[in-house]
């Protein structure tokens, strides 16, 4: 998907190429990965559950992994680092920092507090914020510097431009499994999630709004983006978990501020909200699997794109599994569990050809 910039460092006396040509899209790896290891513990089977717990130790080890590298490359390579920021697509990958975050968070409570009890919560509360003042930064500065820094034509517009602004409500997702945990702060945590749900979620819509017309006016993208048809999957998907998930964790909250008339208003939100913007993921299922099904007949080259696959549906299964919850729909919850199996299935299929990718010579 992206072409390697023409670097210039400002450390001559270094030379690392690991870390010089670094580049954010590497943590759509984790978010990827990280959304596996989450639905792998909503399964039914034992060793579902430890898959899903190595898997998270991975993501975890991958997540670090690449924060070193990029870290280093701020402090090693500031030019190539100031042109990853203003670079018209690498920029935009900003946005996965946060959201791969948010897995290993999830993950935490998932699989850590089996592991190591309570002590887990506090950590995950402190990363917990970090991820929501990085997923902040990203939601605001990132559209600024599009706005100020660069010219984006309509026709060269895809759904790449929603990954900066989903990182808000992927958080906000996130504090719906870790408020129950809380002793204090809860009140204050739900309160900042809906908020962050709000800086998200309504200008990802109207981003769908704009690619709608996009496609409209100049038809589908080129082979080389045709997966990322599949993201505006994620921003519906997450939206919907977060008002569930918000909806489920407020009552015991509400009740402690004096306010429990409001906890089956925001239940009634999340139900409603909820099936609402799943039923409109599924329309956007049905295109991308349509435009996917047209491309395949010319082929679709292999870029770290493929990994858009991933975390959409993932969060699209997340979001089912919590409908089912809410609804007690047996058909939803057998829907969930097919779409974690297709889950498992692509995400062996990427990191596949991730590997093959990487091993090429041109790669190296």
């Amino acid at each position: 998907m992206l072409r390697p910039m023409q670097h210039r460092t400002v450390h001559p006396s270094f030379h690392l190429p690991l870390v010089q040509h670094f580049s954010p899209n590497l943590y759509a790896i984790t978010m990827g990965t990280g959304i596996l290891a989450l639905m792998m513990g909503k399964l039914p089977w034992e060793a579902a559950f430890k898959t899903g717990e190595l898997l998270w130790m991975l993501n975890a080890l991958l997540f670090c992994g690449f924060s070193v590298l990029f870290g280093l490359k701020a402090l090693l390579y500031p030019t190539e680092t100031r042109q990853v920021l203003d670079h018209p697509t690498q920029s935009l990958f900003l946005g996965a920092v946060p959201m791969g975050l948010a897995t290993v968070i999830n993950g935490l409570l998932e699989y850590g507090l089996p592991l190591w009890g309570s002590r887990v919560v506090p950590f995950a509360q402190h990363l917990w914020m970090l991820d929501a003042v990085l997923a902040l930064i990203t939601c605001t500065l990132v559209p600024y510097r599009m706005f100020t820094r660069s010219q984006h034509p309509l026709k060269e517009m895809t759904a790449l431009w929603l990954l900066p602004v989903v990182a808000p409500e992927v958080t906000a997702a996130s504090a719906g499994l870790l408020i129950p945990h809380l002793s204090q702060h809860a009140w204050g945590m739900l309160c900042t999630s809906y908020v962050l749900w709000a800086f998200s979620v309504p200008l990802a819509l109207m981003l769908l709004t704009v690619l709608v017309l996009r496609l409209t006016q100049h038809q589908l993208p080129g082979r080389e983006m045709a997966l990322s048809m599949f993201l505006p999957i994620g921003p519906l998907a997450t939206a919907a978990l977060a008002l569930l998930q918000l909806g489920g964790a407020a009552g015991p909250v509400l009740a402690a501020q004096n306010l429990p008339s409001l906890t089956p208003v925001l239940q009634g939100i999340g139900l409603v909200g909820g099936l609402v913007l799943w039923g409109f993921a599924c329309w956007w299922l049905v295109l991308a699997l349509l435009t996917t099904c047209r491309y395949l007949k010319t082929g679709l080259p292999f870029n770290l794109g493929w990994w858009g696959l991933t975390f959409p549906v993932g969060v699209f299964s997340a979001a089912t599994f919590a409908l089912a919850d809410v609804t007690h729909l047996t058909l939803l919850r057998h829907m969930a569990t097919a779409l974690v199996g297709v889950l498992v299935l692509l995400w062996m299929l990427v990191t596949l050809r991730t590997l093959q990718h990487q091993m090429q010579p041109s790669n190296t």
